[in-house]
Parts: structure tokens; C-alpha cells; sequence
């Protein structure tokens, strides 16, 4: 069952989580004590008792016949991404084999998304009943052991597994933004998302997920530095350093992206930046710094390299050039 997915980024940090080998746990040791109808009358509950537990706020209901720990799960709620692990983790109790995957598993491992994941996303093995559940998202494949881990009692698809599924699946852009959160954190490698490549069966999006591995950079930091770097090689631009301190013996600072053959730096600026009027004016005297030293300085916000890639690609070419110009001047 598919979802419309929002426009807007999604990091998620979920530190609660920490990562455990793939063995079987105690039934019931889940995210928020998660329990099943079922688990509960084991346990000596009964019906009525589960009803009133709920009535008193000692249980949430999360989906049809799964209980959390109210308290636990009202932490949870505070926390980026804390809702739809919630909701993962209710429904992996009651759907067997199944495995979190997709964005599901890039908000277990905390990797950023280009859109923020409404549906719960699992992958199931072939021949199971894959009949629509609300708000799941089922894919059908064979999971090998080695793809799958553990996070706070979720079979999840590894980092590597996922980083790879994403890429077939999303496009260009979407898949660079997960591969480089994955790499910047040192989730995976690029040799480890070479290799589960070359060994996964042939898929249609199998050339798409080699592209988003080659281009991957985990210097990128932002998932708007991620779609940046997409933007530019799009429109034909050379490819830029990443994260680079310039400026002379005593940098004026590390910048987004450097053309250090044109001498032009550019920015990729949040809303942040311009809220904060202390952080406006240090960035204001770390350009006229970066200027003094004889660098072009450009700065694109979310707008416009999300909708007005023309504009970026001409700003860039008109520094480039105006650069040209002032070592043509210097040394003449």
C-alpha cells in the first residue's frame, strides 16, 4: 500500500536505539514494552484487565490488537522519528517474518531521508499473505541473515541493505541524500555498498543504486548539501571539494563547496542561518574575510536549489568567470 510522502527533510535521531547482533529475543522485548493481545492473555492478563489498563493510561493502544507502555511511548513521541518507530515496531509484532526496511529502516538507523516516511515500509518473503494492512508499505523478497540485524528488538534490514534498497527504489537525488547520511555517520562503506551490490540479484533499479554509490560523499552534511551536489553535476557544473577550510594561513573558514580552480565558494544556507541575527552577522564577516582573500562567494538557500536550478548554475558560472577576471587583473 503505497503513501504520499511530505516535501520536507527528515533526520532522525534516535539515540534510545542501540544496535544488537541478530538473535532471538524473549517475546514482548520490543521498543516501549510492546505487546500483542495475544502476549497479554498469555501473561495472565485478561480481557477486561487489558481494557482497563488502557482506560487508566497505563497502555496505548498503537494499532489493532498491539499495546505499548504508555509512559514509554509518550517518551518516545518527544523524540525526531519516535512516532513512526512506534508505529514499525506495532506492526512488526503482529506480521511474523517480516522485516523493517526502506525508509522504515532509515529512520531505525538514523539516516536523513528526502521525505518524511507516512506509511510504515516492511519487506516480507515471497509466497506470504501480502494482503493491504493500513499504513504499511509490504515489499516481497528473500532477506539473507546477513542483510538483516536486530535495533531495540526490530528485525531490521542492515544499514548497507537499506542504503541499497532505497537507491533502486528512489530517485537519484532521494538515494544520494540516504547514502551520504550513511556514509557521513559510518554506517556503511562505499566498498560495502559495492559489494552487497554486486552480489544482490539483478533488479530494475540495479543502475541507478551502481550511479548513487559512485556519487556518494559522506562529507556532505546536510541533505540540502546532498541535493546540492546533485544539482550542480546536473547542470554540467565541475564537481566541487567538500568541507573545505580556505582562506590563507589563517582560514577564514570551512566552507560548503569550493571550485578551488575558479576560486569560488558556495553556501547552502538554511533557514537557521537567517533567524539567528549573532550567526547573520558571522557570516557576513567570514565572507568579507573569504573575499579579502580573493575568493568568490555565492549562497543558495532550499528554494533555490530545490526549484531554480538555472539560477544556481548561472550564479555559479557568473563567479567563476568574475574570479577569472580578478587573476587576469592581479596579474596583469
Amino acid at each position: 500500500m503505497k503513501c504520499q510522502l511530505g516535501n520536507h527533510e527528515v533526520s532522525v535521531a534516535v539515540a534510545i536505539l542501540g544496535h544488537m547482533s541478530l538473535v532471538n529475543l524473549p517475546d514482548g522485548w520490543r521498543l516501549a514494552g510492546i505487546r500483542t493481545t495475544a502476549e497479554l492473555l498469555r501473561a495472565g492478563r485478561s480481557a477486561t484487565q487489558i481494557t482497563t489498563m488502557v482506560r487508566q493510561g497505563v497502555l496505548i493502544q498503537v494499532r489493532r490488537g498491539v499495546y505499548a507502555r504508555a509512559e514509554m511511548a509518550a517518551d518516545l513521541a518527544t523524540r525526531p522519528g519516535g512516532p513512526h518507530l512506534l508505529r514499525t515496531a506495532a506492526t512488526l509484532a503482529t506480521l511474523g517474518p517480516a522485516a523493517a526496511s526502506h525508509q522504515s529502516a532509515a529512520v531505525i538507523h538514523d539516516m536523513h531521508l528526502l521525505t518524511l516516511p507516512r506509511a510504515v515500509t516492511l519487506t516480507r518473503p515471497p509466497g506470504r499473505n501480502r494482503s493491504a494492512l493500513a499504513g504499511v508499505r509490504l515489499h516481497c523478497a528473500q532477506l539473507p541473515a546477513e542483510h538483516l540485524t536486530v535495533v531495540h528488538g526490530m528485525r531490521v534490514t542492515t544499514a548497507a541493505r537499506t542504503v541499497i534498497d532505497l537507491a533502486r527504489e528512489l530517485e537519484f537525488r532521494a538515494g544520494v541524500v540516504t547514502a551520504d547520511s550513511a556514509l557521513r555517520k559510518k554506517l556503511v562503506t562505499k566498498p560495502d555498498l559495492e559489494s552487497l551490490l554486486a552480489d544482490l540479484p539483478r533488479h530494475a533499479g540495479r543502475s541507478r543504486a551502481a550511479d548513487v554509490i559512485a556519487f556518494a560523499d559522506g562529507r556532505a552534511e546536510s541533505v540540502l548539501e546532498s541535493i546540492a551536489r546533485v544539482v550542480f553535476a546536473e547542470c554540467g557544473l565541475p564537481p566541487p571539494d567538500l568541507q573545505v577550510w580556505v582562506g590563507g594561513p589563517q582560514p577564514a573558514g570551512r566552507v560548503d563547496f569550493l571550485w578551488r580552480k575558479h576560486r569560488t565558494v558556495a553556501e547552502v544556507d538554511g533557514l537557521m542561518k537567517y533567524g539567528n541575527p549573532t550567526r547573520a552577522v558571522l557570516q557576513l564577516e567570514r565572507d568579507r574575510r573569504l573575499r579579502d582573500a580573493g575568493y568568490e562567494v555565492v549562497h543558495f538557500t532550499w528554494q533555490d536549489i530545490t526549484e531554480n536550478p538555472a539560477y544556481v548554475a548561472t550564479t555559479v558560472r557568473s563567479a567563476f568567470q568574475r574570479a577569472a577576471r580578478t587573476e587576469a587583473l592581479v596579474r596583469y
